[in-house]
């Protein structure tokens, strides 16, 4: 019995199309002036270290941007960039310049899976913070009341086994109690390892899996016995 849904978000919950051509362009536009106004703010300090550690060296403040937007380029998944990224589009949220993008069926399903009792959590290679921004600020209004939990990379990489363990761990579920719904079956193959069920959501061109149930959106999604 199913008492636990696992959301991702790109291709999932929300358009990728946002992500790519909304949020990742306006961090990268807004990065050095950012880290020029807020770079001695101790949270941002913190990740520009951070920064400078993937890379094997101390940067300057200046180095650090360039590498933050290599990154962003090269589509990265690393959490100092992720945290900073959350940052910036805070005040981009918060300024109204974009709203959380979300499918029109998600909030619905949301609210009527939260009514029959499920758990619903959050697990995307954003940042927590950033996460919270997007489903705080949808054209639907705040849907972060609904999720019992978020989860990023601090638990590990998407398409790692052990990442789901560790969710599964921390919300207290078994496994096998836990739906998992995403686009990418590399992350649905690591999630069904670790004992979760699982979803493979066709949106944008997802290529199909063979080895998970399909659904073209969330009126679809079964609730496996």
């Amino acid at each position: 019995m199913i008492r636990a849904i696992l959301v991702d978000i790109e291709g999932t919950t929300s358009s990728i199309s946002f992500v790519k051509d909304v949020l990742f362009p306006y961090a990268r536009e807004q990065i050095a002036d950012f880290v020029r106004l807020r770079g001695e703010d101790a949270e941002v300090r913190g990740l520009l270290a951070d920064v400078g550690a993937v890379e094997g060296q101390a940067l300057s403040d200046e180095a650090a941007v360039e590498t933050l937007i290599r990154w962003i380029d090269e589509d990265r998944k690393l959490t100092p960039l992720k945290s900073l990224q959350g940052l910036i589009w805070e005040a981009g949220y918060r300024n109204g310049d974009f709203h959380g993008h979300v499918y029109s069926e998600v909030p619905r399903k949301l609210h009527e899976w939260k009514e029959r009792g499920l758990s619903l959590y959050v697990y995307s290679s954003g940042s927590v913070h950033a996460q919270k921004l997007l489903f705080g600020h949808t054209e639907y209004g705040d849907l972060t009341p609904l999720f019992s939990g978020f989860f990023d990379t601090r638990v590990g990489a998407k398409q790692e086994v052990g990442s789901y363990r560790n969710i599964a761990g921390q919300i207290e579920f078994p496994p096998n109690e836990i739906l998992f719904l995403s686009d990418i079956a590399g992350e649905l193959d690591a999630a069904r390892e670790a004992g979760l069920k699982t979803c493979q959501l066709l949106r944008e061109g997802a290529v199909a899996s063979q080895n998970h149930p399909h659904a073209l959106d969330f009126d679809e999604v079964k609730l496996l016995k």
